[in-house]
């Protein structure tokens, strides 16, 4: 028996580029593998002529949409749901830059670009984008937006929407908005373009997108630095903001646990340090538009004040280009040691600055109060509050074991960031794994604008249902 829908994708885009759901593989679960779903058929256009397109033949035929870039993301958002009825829609095959301008520093993308590739294209023409983050190798720029991505840059540059002029989208009923304007004032009527980044997918589907570019900083100087609690790493973040000025692009959090597991599980790794004998370290990065010299000169001033108000127990710069990769390669290999020893227990969280010590300690006594021996991963954005907060299993424990308490761990871990004033999803996003805690941690009034945003924009739930809001909720 065919599917009319399924015929008619074929019309349109050809059988290459138009196949039955099985055809998704691996897209059909997301990057953990823990969730599984089913599609009516997987289809790569080429424009967004082809995605409008698509999305018609959808409504036409009674389909709904799950738009996909690298599936990178943490949240399963890009994964359909069991019920078969999803097109899944790769936009892989949209990854043209259309347009740099350098006369207005800006940049128009398209969203199957690789993050990687639109970093390349700015550097090229002597500009920077500065969206950085782990997976910048493979995710790709429509993912970034729809989850308002942050990466490490976010202390001097901000997060994705705030890198974002414009945007082009297609809608739930399959219609164009172009939106794709240069302009850094525009106040014609609602900020379509930020309802949209952040959204998951849920609202319309993002094709292009007009970026902000920045000049090339000329020189650049990296120091990994020591300290022995987190209120004194606080500090010392606000004392490299006046000592760097907009100048401090990246300070990233990493507990002495985090450092000896990526040199555990990466042999051969270089420390900044001979020991480890501090609880916790900070990767700083300042970039400068004067010489190397002074860069060098401004960090080691900015740092040695550090040490005489005893905010630094120790620091370590880099003295070459080479010893500043290896040094973010630590931070970057962090994720990728904790996987190498076992799965464990991920929270993407952020918090006010103020209450960043208060919530780590707090949290820590509560789990070793409930769950003896856990161990803690703690890295992050310190710069914007934002913490990875994992959590693997005590010494001898089977992962899987660790595992099924999931629920009852993560709770606490949330419950503790509500009570300090933070967010249990700070660049991850919702997707489906976080959608049923929203209830418990924002408002009915919240929800219920949320709803009715949904509804107004997608009112036959057609754009990725069941992601970030429950609309069988109560109303």
């Amino acid at each position: 028996m065919t599917d009319p829908l399924l015929d008619a994708l074929i019309d349109l885009l050809g059988e290459r580029y138009a196949e039955p759901g099985a055809a998704a593989g691996s897209r059909l679960s997301d990057k953990h593998q823990r969730y599984h779903g089913r599609a009516r058929a997987f289809v790569r256009p080429a424009s967004t002529e082809q995605v409008a397109a698509v999305v018609r033949l959808c409504v036409e035929h009674d389909g709904c949409v799950v738009v996909q870039g690298g599936n990178t993301g943490l949240m399963a958002a890009a994964t359909p749901d069991d019920s078969g009825r999803a097109v899944i829609i790769s936009l892989e095959r949209m990854n043209a830059i259309r347009e740099l301008d350098t006369a207005n520093d800006t940049l128009v993308a398209e969203a199957g670009c690789i993050l990687r590739q639109v970093q390349l294209a700015a550097e090229g023409a002597g500009r920077l984008f500065p969206l950085s983050l782990g997976a910048e190798g493979s995710c790709t720029l429509g993912g970034n937006l729809g989850t308002n991505a942050g990466g490490t840059a976010v202390l001097r540059y901000g997060n994705a929407r705030e890198l974002t002029l414009g945007l082009e989208v297609v809608t739930a009923e399959g219609e164009i908005w172009q939106g794709l304007r240069g302009l850094r004032k525009d106040n014609t009527g609602y900020d379509l373009r930020d309802l949209y980044i952040g959204s998951e997918g849920t609202l319309g589907i993002i094709t292009a997108a007009t970026l902000k570019l920045f000049p090339l900083p000329t020189s650049r100087v990296t120091a990994y630095v020591a300290f022995e609690s987190l209120a004194e790493g606080v500090a010392l973040l606000a004392h490299a903001r006046a000592g760097f000025s907009a100048g401090l692009t990246g300070f990233e959090l990493m507990s002495s646990h985090c450092l000896a597991l990526v040199a555990q599980q990466f042999p051969g790794t270089v420390l900044p340090f001979h020991r480890l004998d501090q609880p916790w370290y900070a990767l700083l990065e300042l970039s400068h538009h004067g010489d190397q010299a002074e860069a060098v000169e401004l960090m080691e001033r900015v740092l040695g004040e550090a040490f005489e108000q005893g905010l630094v127990v120790d620091a370590s710069l880099a003295q070459s280009l080479a010893q500043s990769q290896a040094m973010w390669t630590l931070r970057e290999n962090m994720s990728e040691a904790q996987g190498r020893e076992g799965r464990n227990m991920k929270h993407d969280i952020s918090l006010p600055l103020s209450r960043i010590e208060a919530f780590v300690n707090h949290t820590a006594q509560q789990l070793q109060a409930q769950f003896p021996g856990v161990r803690h991963y703690t890295f992050g954005h310190l710069g914007d509050g934002n913490l990875h907060y994992n959590i693997a299993s005590p010494i001898g424990m089977p992962v899987a074991e660790h595992m099924a308490r999931y629920d009852a761990l993560s709770r606490v871990v949330h419950d503790s960031v509500h009570a300090h004033g933070g967010s249990i999803s700070a660049e991850h996003g919702i997707g489906l794994h976080k959608r049923d805690e929203l209830p418990r941690y924002k408002s009915p009034v919240e929800l219920s604008l949320m709803r009715r945003i949904k509804h107004a924009l997608d009112p036959h739930n057609r754009l990725n249902p069941g992601k970030v809001i429950n609309l069988e909720a109560p109303q």
